[in-house]
């Protein structure tokens, strides 16, 4: 029968203890859970692909910051979607080699909110691949970098259940707000989020077989139950030559709109771990 759960206070109070304020009570029925974001697909929620813009794409204007919100994370406080946008590097598609991932981070209007840049060296791009450790330094318009997103080198084999993968959130550089941690599971994408303390927060849960072929992928997050759906990452599907002949990818993000800015953060950090787990090639 269908479940549809509405937390008692003290239990969202919990919730909210560990990863701030979850959203507003606007509950969306499901089969199996209840939903603080729409369903993938639901009126009003743009899944599809949207085209790349040229050069000169707007800047979102800062909104007033919140009160104790890290510096640069103003932008994410009045926004409930985010557009990550990876840029093609002509090099890679000539020559097949693996250049430092470029994105583009944008709300719902097609503005630009941040630029994400990999740090990493030639070595481990062109011989760890998609296991490779890296850097993610996260931009503002005036070049401030106010997210660090660090992954170190693990094993990249679902059949071992030791060294899984894991990435740190920084915000401000150098200040963990948080850790998404992968969850061996035999068969399911499985993904936890941490706050700073490394306590237990949310869940993230994909399908059995991670495949982007002429379709989207979604990756729910849930509440430790996974009883309520508190938001959604969504590869998008970026058309057949796209996808064939670069790594270039397209990701959406939903979220409530009054969802902590750390979550939300590390829902972007949980984003581009998915990008590189999953859908980066292998030279």
């Amino acid at each position: 029968s269908s479940r549809h759960i509405v937390y008692p206070k003290h239990q969202a109070g919990h919730i909210g203890k560990q990863a701030g304020y979850l959203g507003s009570q606007a509950f969306y029925p499901g089969r199996q859970h209840s939903y603080l974001v729409p369903p993938a697909g639901a009126a009003g929620i743009p899944v599809q692909n949207q085209p790349g813009r040229p050069a000169g794409v707007p800047w979102m204007p800062a909104p007033p910051p919140p009160l104790n919100c890290p510096p640069g994370l103003e932008y994410l406080s009045q926004i409930d979607m985010i557009l990550i946008h990876q840029q093609i590097e002509l090099l890679e598609v000539l020559f097949s080699f693996e250049g430092s991932n470029v994105y583009e981070i944008k709300n719902s209007f097609g503005q630009r909110i941040y630029f994400a840049a990999e740090d990493t060296n030639f070595c481990n791009r062109n011989c760890c691949g998609r296991s490779r450790p890296f850097t993610l330094r996260i931009t503002d318009n005036v070049g401030r970098e106010v997210i660090t997103l660090e992954r170190p080198l693990r094993c990249n084999c679902c059949c071992c259940p030791c060294c899984l993968q894991e990435i740190e959130i920084q915000a401000p550089p150098g200040v963990p707000v948080g850790y998404v941690t992968q969850t061996w599971h035999p068969c399911l994408t499985k993904f936890t989020i941490k706050n700073q303390n490394r306590e237990d927060v949310l869940k993230i849960s994909g399908p059995c077989i991670v495949c982007s072929c002429f379709a989207g992928v979604d990756f729910e997050i849930t509440s430790l139950d996974e009883q309520m759906v508190v938001g959604r990452i969504s590869k998008h599907w970026s058309g057949l030559l796209r996808e064939a002949f670069t790594d270039a990818d397209n990701f959406g993000i939903q979220f409530p709109r009054d969802l902590d800015v750390k979550m939300k953060a590390m829902m972007i950090g949980a984003c581009f771990l998915i990008d590189y787990m999953f859908f980066e090639r292998t030279r």
